[in-house]
């Protein structure tokens, strides 16, 4: 009798060592507020997950160390790859490495440049970025047009231009100002603050320097725009005589928001691709099929619904 419940336990081993599931992780870095959130996402919920299990890295913005740890994911046989790229233009060697040991990769947040090419067992999970800037630069148009602007100037802050985010966000933006409803809005300033409050900032110390005028900022996220709101404020600039906006609505844009110095942000779901990522790489892990693109839709925040949103980023 011993010796089958010896059995038995010995197969009940073997059946949870066989379900055990352990993903890589490759986040571009983990300074940075909006893949935080989506990381701690990931991250919790796994934990409500059995025998799943995470091992995440920070690439630290660096192409050459994230390709180096999809590699070692490799080497060490997980049994699925998530990469948020450091630089979109850079993903075909990660989905090289992946493909090449059999192992899936899901792209989280960042489009590839081979999404349109991704090998079997690789898909991506994010927000449709032709939303974002889209739905940011009605709105700052619709305000402008309830403040009586028949002319207005904005400029635009982006992000790393080797990101494929930054440069659909501010494709979004000329694609709006060229409609007639939207014309009337001359973009005087388009530069790269990097993603970065400290950067957006800077940039923003700089127009003001050289006297370039502006009734709104479009920024390609909610970094950039705070940067730009603690520099106006420094510089005495009334917040009522200018519009932001920003994208993410991370819980510091938020109370911006709400202190009335951030106008418009948009809602990108970052628990939300975090789970969807997980969710597609376990699935792709067991060999069933999952969407080569799975969206995860925007939302535009404004002060009229900003209370929707304060739990969620």
């Amino acid at each position: 009798m011993k010796r089958h419940f010896a059995i038995a336990a010995f197969a009940a081993m073997l059946a949870t060592g066989a379900s055990a599931q352990t993903v890589g992780v490759s986040m571009a870095l983990f300074d940075d507020n909006f893949l935080t959130v989506l990381r701690n996402g990931m991250i919790d919920y796994s934990k409500g997950m059995s025998g799943v299990s995470l091992q995440v890295e920070d690439a630290q913005n660096d192409v050459g160390k994230q390709l180096s740890q999809v590699q070692n994911f490799v080497a060490a046989g997980v049994d699925a790859i998530i990469v948020n790229p450091v630089d979109t233009d850079a993903t075909v060697a990660l989905s090289q490495a992946a493909a090449a040991a059999g192992i899936p990769l899901v792209y989280v947040n960042r489009q590839p440049v081979n999404l349109d090419s991704l090998p079997d067992k690789q898909a991506f999970v994010a927000s449709d970025e032709k939303q974002s800037g889209t739905l940011q630069t009605q709105e700052v148009c619709r305000l402008l047009k309830e403040a009586g602007k028949t002319e207005a100037s904005a400029v635009v802050m982006m992000g790393e231009l080797s990101n494929q985010a930054a440069r659909m966000r501010t494709q979004d933006i000329r694609d709006v100002v060229a409609t007639s409803d939207c014309s009337f809005i001359k973009l005087v300033e388009e530069q790269s603050a990097n993603w970065s409050r400290t950067q957006g900032s800077d940039l923003m110390t700089n127009w003001l320097s050289a006297g370039v005028e502006f009734d709104a900022v479009i920024s390609n996220n909610d970094e950039m725009a705070i940067g730009a709101i603690q520099s106006l404020k420094a510089a005495g600039r009334s917040m009522d005589s200018v519009i932001i906006a920003g994208i993410d609505a991370t819980q510091d844009a938020l109370a911006a928001m709400a202190a009335g110095d951030l106008d418009v942000s948009v809602f990108q779901n970052a628990a939300g691709q975090g789970k969807g990522a997980l969710d597609a790489a376990l699935k792709l892990a067991k060999g069933d099929a999952v969407d080569k693109k799975v969206f995860v839709p925007f939302e535009l925040v404004t002060p009229a619904n900003l209370k929707n949103y304060q739990a969620k980023n």
